[in-house]
């Protein structure tokens, strides 16, 4: 299993998400609070930011190892700052190896992903119903990067990106706690593992993280309910629950979800 985290808001440094906050991710690389399965996240780390007025693609750093042994990721996570930003911890499943290719997130255009969690199914049937242009896209031996490619041949078709990640997770096994984002939107799924949220306000304006765990012990955060589909912006947050059912229903549609209920921080 891993750890991850994604924001939209305001821009704020990588290190006020990766470093800072008493539970941050470094933090849930050796002693994660709320870990089901697994004790320490040492096989891999990556962060993924935006910066939309270099580019539409994220930028993205990621290694092999444990996060706490880079001694350089921190001193560039206290300068570099972005108003999207998706980050994760890694704890590779047997027999997957420890290598940077199946450290999220993963990045294909404008989109960034993350899985918290292990594919059930055999992962080499699974790649042979990824199309050949996703196919080439994979790099290493990992079942996040089968996993992402197989929601990429979703989005290729047109399905929105709430429809597609819920047609994943819910057509093939495993907990699959995941996220996605486009620099503007976040999408999760909790399936399998924990999955929380909360809000933010600043003089700078409105903010949302969505993490593995709480990043500190703030009341703000709000819990997602086992098997659910949660979009985010900065301006609020929605979560609805996920069936085969929800798919064929009105409310999916190319904007993802139902409206989203706006919140604000307590």
């Amino acid at each position: 299993m891993c750890r991850h985290l994604a924001y939209i808001g305001p821009a704020v440094t990588l290190a006020s998400l990766l470093y800072d906050p008493p539970q941050s991710l470094l933090h849930q690389s050796w002693a994660p609070r709320q870990q089901r399965h697994g004790t320490v996240n040492a096989d891999g780390y990556g962060v993924g930011w935006y910066q939309p007025s270099v580019r539409p693609e994220p930028a993205r750093f990621r290694r092999a190892g444990p996060m706490w042994a880079d001694r350089s990721l921190e001193s560039l996570a206290r300068v570099v700052s972005s108003g999207a930003v998706m980050a994760a911890v890694r704890s590779a499943t047997p027999p997957a190896p420890s290598e940077e290719t199946g450290a999220a997130p993963f990045t294909a255009g404008r989109w960034l992903f993350s899985l918290n969690g292990v594919v059930a199914d055999d992962v080499v049937a699974l790649r042979s119903r990824v199309s050949p242009r996703r196919q080439a896209g994979i790099e290493g031996a990992s079942d996040g990067e089968v996993l992402f490619a197989l929601l990429l041949d979703r989005l290729d078709a047109g399905a929105s990106p709430g429809a597609a990640l819920a047609d994943v997770v819910t057509t093939v096994s495993g907990r699959l706690n995941t996220l996605l984002c486009d620099g503007d939107t976040i999408w999760a799924t909790a399936w399998g593992d924990t999955l929380w949220w909360r809000a933010l306000s600043s003089d700078d304006g409105a903010a949302v993280i969505v993490a593995s765990e709480p990043l500190d012990d703030h009341p703000g955060w709000v819990s997602v309910a086992e098997r659910s589909l949660l979009t985010a912006t900065a301006a609020g947050c929605s979560v609805v629950p996920l069936s085969q059912q929800n798919l064929s229903t009105e409310g999916w549609s190319h904007d993802g979800l139902p409206a989203i209920q706006g919140v604000s921080a307590p």
